[in-house]
């Protein structure tokens, strides 16, 4: 019984590990595209505000303040949370990774920041698997709770 029990757990460890060699990976999706992010896949571990399915769509975060405010405050605000660290800022995108503590798990997450419209546009997804437990939303609702209530 303790030889089984053995041997799963290795075999779990190894599917966990090569899982988050997976997530090392950079997706190709990741970016603008005609000023609009890319849509959520049909999986439970994307969350976006210009996601075409309703239930992976999440609120923008309204902004008017001018761009070099609003990426040095997404910058700030993304670095201080658990995990995250800022890869790219390009004009008015803004690109982040999230990795997990235990597993390393890598998801990102993508800002736009829409200034005719006054919306901030977010995009967070999983690299790997099929379910977050909501992980990529609450970072999104995180994220926008913690930019409103620096203008409060």
């Amino acid at each position: 019984m303790i030889r089984l029990f053995s041997v799963l757990l290795i075999i779990l460890f190894a599917f966990l590990f090569i899982l988050a060699s997976w997530s090392r990976k950079t997706p190709n999706n990741l970016g603008l595209r005609d000023d609009r992010l890319s849509d959520c896949p049909t999986k439970d571990n994307c969350v976006c505000t210009q996601a075409s399915i309703e239930r992976y769509r999440v609120e923008t975060i309204p902004s008017n303040d001018s761009l070099d405010v609003v990426m040095m405050d997404l910058s700030n605000l993304i670095e201080s949370m658990s995990g995250g660290k800022v890869i790219e800022i390009n004009d008015n995108y803004v690109r982040a990774e999230f990795t997990t503590r235990i597993f390393r798990f890598v998801d990102d997450l993508e800002c736009f920041y829409d200034k005719e419209y006054g919306v901030i546009h977010l995009r967070s997804a999983s690299r790997v698997g099929y379910f977050d437990l909501n992980t990529n939303r609450n970072r999104v609702e995180e994220l926008r709770i913690k930019f409103l209530a620096k203008r409060k």
